[in-house]
C-alpha cells in the first residue's frame, strides 16, 4: 500500500520545513503566519453573517472559550540530546497511513464562504495525506466531492426516521465512500444568538442588510457567491438526506432536522448493520457513551462538543478526552474542538488522541485564498507539528505521551 507520506512527498520543500517556500506563495499568504491570521484575513473578507456563522457558537461561547482554555492547563517538557534526524508524524488509523495526525473536520456551508469550500478542502487534504470529512450540512452533492476525493469521510446527520437512514447510506456507500461519521450531539439545534445578532439564518432571509453586506464585501459578492450561482445554479442542503434540501437563500423555505429528537442507540445499531465499511460515532464527552459506541459496533469515535456551537456550558474534549481513552481500550479515540497550533495537536495526542481535527482555520483559509489557502494552513500546521516533536525529543507520534507533559 502506498502511504499517504509518500502520495504528499511532493509538497514537500528539500529542507526539514514542510512549508512551501513564501515565494511561491501569494502576496495575502505571504502574511499569514498562522491559522488564527486566517481568522483576521476572513473577517475582512466575508459578509458579517457568514463570518459570524463561522466563528460564533452557543449562547454566551464559555464552551468555544475553554475549547482553547483547556490547552493552557498542560505545558510542555523537553528532552535534549536526542537523535530526531529520522522523526515523522505519519499515522496508521483504520488500515491506513496518513502523513499528519491532523484532518479537516466536517463543516457546514463551507460552499457560502469560499467558492466550491468542500471541493477545495478535500482536495487539498487529499494531496497533503490527511483525512477530510465532508459535512451532512455541505451546499455541495457528495458525488461531486467524492469524485474530486475519492477518499474523504462523510459525516451524517441522520434523520430520526429510519426508512430515511437506510436511504441515506445508500446513497454514500454508491459513491464508494468507506468511513462513514454519524454526529450524535445535534437531539435539537443549539441556542446560537450569535447567528441571530449577525444576521445569519438558515436559509438565509433575503433583506436589506444581507444585500448590504454582501454589496461590502465585493470580493466575495463575485469570487464566492455570484460565481457559484452562475455556474452552478442557487446552492441548496445537498447532504443532510438521500434526496435534495432546502435552498440556502429562501424568504419562506424551512430547514428539515427531521426529528433527531427521536434517535436512540438502537439507530446506532441499525446504522451498524446496514454499514460494512468503518464507522465514526462524533460527539461524545462522556466515558459511558463511549463504552456504549464501542459495544454497538462503532470502530472508531470523536471526542467533541461541536464547537461549542451546541450546549454551551459543555465540557472541553480535552479534559475528557483521558477518561474516555482509558474506558475505551484499544478502540481509535479522535478530537476536535480548539485546535490552533502543533503543541495543540502535540498535547491531544500525549493524552491519548489517535488524531485530531480542526474545523474553522481551514473554512477561513478556504475563503481567503481557495485550495491554496487550506494547503497552506496544512503547512503551517505540519511544520508547527514537526517542530514541537523534534524540541521534544520525540521521533515519531507513537512517543508522545504523558510524559511530555507538566500539568500547571
Amino acid at each position: 500500500m502506498t502511504s499517504a507520506t509518500d502520495a504528499a512527498a511532493s509538497t514537500r520543500p528539500t529542507n526539514r520545513g514542510f512549508a512551501a517556500p513564501l515565494k511561491q506563495a501569494s502576496r495575502a499568504l505571504q502574511r499569514i503566519l498562522s491559522l488564527d491570521d486566517f481568522e483576521h484575513a476572513a473577517r475582512r473578507r466575508l459578509p458579517r453573517p457568514i463570518y459570524g456563522y463561522i466563528a460564533g457558537a452557543a449562547e454566551d461561547n464559555r464552551s468555544l472559550q475553554e475549547n482553547r482554555a483547556a490547552f493552557h492547563d498542560y505545558a510542555l517538557t523537553t528532552r535534549v540530546l536526542v537523535d530526531v534526524s529520522r522523526r515523522t508524524q505519519s499515522v496508521e488509523l483504520f488500515g491506513k497511513t496518513y502523513a499528519s495526525p491532523f484532518g479537516i473536520a466536517p463543516m457546514g456551508l463551507s460552499a457560502l464562504s469560499a467558492y466550491r469550500g468542500d471541493i477545495v478542502q478535500a482536495r487539498a487534504a487529499r494531496a497533503a495525506g490527511i483525512p477530510m470529512v465532508l459535512s451532512g450540512s455541505s451546499l455541495i452533492r457528495l458525488e461531486d466531492v467524492f469524485e474530486a476525493a475519492p477518499d474523504a469521510w462523510f459525516q451524517a446527520y441522520v434523520p430520526g426516521d429510519a426508512a430515511r437512514i437506510d436511504a441515506l447510506l445508500d446513497r454514500v456507500r454508491a459513491t464508494g465512500c468507506r468511513t462513514l461519521v454519524v454526529t450524535v450531539d445535534i437531539p435539537v439545534a443549539g441556542n446560537r444568538e450569535n447567528n441571530v445578532r449577525s444576521g445569519f439564518s438558515t436559509p438565509l432571509r433575503p433583506s436589506l442588510r444581507l444585500a448590504y453586506d454582501g454589496i461590502t464585501r465585493p470580493q466575495w459578492l463575485v469570487g464566492t457567491f455570484a460565481r457559484t450561482l452562475l455556474r452552478h445554479g442557487m446552492p441548496h442542503f445537498e447532504n443532510s438526506f438521500a434526496e435534495r434540501g432546502a435552498p440556502i437563500l429562501s424568504a419562506n423555505v424551512l430547514r428539515d432536522f427531521s426529528a433527531r429528537d427521536h434517535l436512540d442507540w438502537s439507530h446506532l445499531e441499525r446504522i451498524r448493520r446496514r454499514w460494512k465499511g468503518v464507522l465514526i460515532v462524533k460527539g461524545i464527552l462522556s466515558a459511558q457513551d463511549a463504552v456504549l459506541a464501542r459495544d454497538r459496533g462503532a470502530d472508531g469515535i470523536v471526542v467533541s462538543n461541536h464547537g461549542g456551537r451546541q450546549l454551551d456550558g459543555a465540557v472541553a474534549p480535552l479534559r475528557v478526552l483521558p477518561g474516555i481513552v482509558a474506558a475505551v481500550g484499544d478502540l481509535p479515540v479522535m478530537m476536535d474542538g480548539g485546535i490552533r497550533r502543533g503543541t495543540d495537536v502535540v498535547k491531544a495526542l500525549a493524552l491519548g488522541a489517535k488524531l485530531v481535527f480542526v474545523g474553522r482555520p481551514f473554512n477561513y483559509a478556504a475563503s481567503v485564498a481557495g485550495e491554496a489557502g487550506v494547503t497552506h494552513a496544512i503547512n503551517l500546521l505540519r511544520d508547527e507539528v514537526d517542530r514541537n516533536m523534534a524540541m521534544l525529543g520525540v521521533s515519531q507520534c507513537a512517543g508522545l505521551d504523558p510524559a511530555v507533559l507538566y500539568r500547571r
